[in-house]
């Protein structure tokens, strides 16, 4: 068993099964993707959270899809609605389907949550990255909402009627269009009315601005601090400000193109830059509010995990950099948790 548990921010598995012929079940229980039952259970993660998001196409994509030292690259096409919805739809089908077959636990209230992390099955939040599957009237949201969706980002790097996604930039800030439209604060609405945590991974500086006002504690479920690696993806240190100011929490991406300048060029880096990439986090949010965001099977991954079953490496990494047990234990599993537990609890009413 692993040293220390992890409960992880994001990961595409959804979206690698859904593109994946055959049974997903028998896929997720074979060795296949960074995130399956047997790589969870050898690097310790317990829980996570599980993102729909909607491809453009169902041709699985080369591993490592981003292009190497390019420093913009266009907004991605918006989707089709009815394209998007039936992408979703088909990947909440594989959720209930891995459910019933006890492989993860789908986590809806706080009462459950400990329990679920602690259980066989993987806990999953479920969280929709990008919201072009739902229409203006909102009412995919509720059947999501019922299927045990708990957490949405309005957008992903490309425009919905909903909001404006921040392009793949290098030495660009997060300022590079339009916040969240009207459609976009209705949804922002209502996903807080159903208890649904808003994520501003991937949304541009305005549309952070837009969820910061708000007034609810600030989540960026997979980013990196944009002084250390100036990607438009990352978080500069104003917005590091407002999600501690607000209570917030910043998950760690693992992704080299938002670790470093090196990483952007090459796609490789060490784990030295996820340790950079902490420390730097901590020092502008506290130790209670950064956690993991891998970006499992969404992104490439830092020289010595090639898996969920390699975090164990990344533990060993904050050891060998002083950090003591009780922080690794907040960053790997707590901070998650407690930040989850507090919302999923306001959620219940």
């Amino acid at each position: 068993m692993a040293e220390h548990m992890i409960f992880d921010g994001h990961n595409d598995v959804l979206s690698r099964l859904w593109k994946h012929p055959g049974d997903p079940v028998a896929h997720f229980a074979s060795d296949a993707g960074h995130v399956n039952a047997a790589a969870c259970r050898a690097g310790g993660m317990a829980g996570g959270f599980f993102a729909i998001y909607c491809p453009a196409s169902r041709t699985p994509p080369p591993r490592d899809a981003f292009a190497r030292g390019i420093e913009f690259e266009p907004l991605a096409e918006p989707l089709d609605q009815g394209w998007a919805l039936q992408a979703a739809m088909g990947q909440a089908g594989i959720v209930l389907q891995l459910a019933a077959a006890g492989q993860i636990e789908i986590v809806t209230q706080a009462s459950q949550l400990a329990r679920a992390f602690m259980g066989d099955a993987v806990a999953c939040v479920l969280h929709l990255e990008g919201a072009e599957c739902l229409d203006a009237d909102l009412l995919a949201l509720d059947v999501l909402h019922g299927v045990g969706l708990r957490s949405l980002g309005p957008v992903w790097s490309r425009n919905t009627i909903f909001g404006h996604g921040v392009p793949f930039a290098h030495f660009r800030d997060p300022d590079l269009g339009p916040g969240l439209t009207a459609d976009g604060k209705r949804l922002a609405t209502r996903c807080t009315e159903l208890g649904i945590m808003l994520d501003v991974s991937h949304i541009t500086l305005k549309g952070f601005e837009d969820i910061a006002d708000m007034g609810q504690p600030v989540v960026a479920t997979h980013s990196n601090a944009w002084s250390l690696c100036p990607s438009s993806r990352n978080l500069t240190d104003a917005q590091l400000q407002v999600i501690a100011q607000s209570g917030g929490i910043a998950g760690l991406n693992f992704a080299p193109d938002f670790l470093s300048d090196a990483g952007w060029k090459t796609g490789r880096v060490g784990l030295d830059a996820c340790i950079r990439q902490l420390d730097y986090l901590l020092e502008k949010l506290g130790e209670d509010q950064v956690a993991l965001g891998s970006d499992f099977d969404g992104a490439g991954m830092p020289d010595g995990i090639a898996s969920a079953a390699d975090l164990p490496t990344l533990v060993h990494a904050m050891q060998d950099a002083g950090y003591g047990a009780h922080l690794i234990a907040k960053i790997c599993h707590e901070n998650w948790l407690d930040f989850l537990g507090r919302h999923l609890e306001q959620g219940a009413g």
